[in-house]
């Protein structure tokens, strides 16, 4: 696998960008941008097993949460790659790879930084949807509250 890592500033305080990141809602929002329909199934907390699954293809990914600081750091550790909505396992593209993200704040502003390794043949793939996925993480967490 090749690592590949990516960064935004936004101008948001870190908790409002780690909100936007993971709550359900915001996390589909921009998460479909680069598998569609994909969702968040568990509890992120370390020590916990989550699934990423698109409910476009019933593929996705079970990670482990190895660390976790809220509001400003999570590393995912991918266990295994899955079919039908993750009842199943399939293979192993995903499995041992790491995903991690990082918040800084300075004066107002959150720097996001998303490093992650990703199989060869996807790496152009990457390359032109996750920094798509990252502008609407921006925009969504930039958007006033109504």
């Amino acid at each position: 696998m090749k690592e590949m890592q990516f960064s935004i500033e936004i101008h948001a305080a870190k908790v409002r960008v780690w909100d936007t990141l993971w709550q359900d809602q915001t996390f589909r929002e921009w998460a479909g941008i680069i598998d569609p329909e994909t969702y968040l199934v568990g509890v992120l907390k370390e020590g916990n097993e989550v699934q990423f699954i698109s409910a476009a293809n019933g593929y996705g990914v079970t990670s482990l949460v190895e660390k976790l600081v809220a509001s400003e750091f999570l590393l995912l550790r991918h266990r295994a790659d899955t079919q039908e909505n993750g009842k199943r396992e399939r293979e192993k593209e995903w499995t041992g790879g790491t995903e991690s993200y990082s918040l800084a704040e300075k004066d107002g502003t959150t720097t996001l930084t998303v490093a992650f390794d990703v199989p060869p043949e996807l790496e152009e793939y990457f390359k032109v949807n996750y920094p798509k996925a990252l502008e609407r993480v921006k925009v969504l967490a930039e958007r006033k509250r109504l």
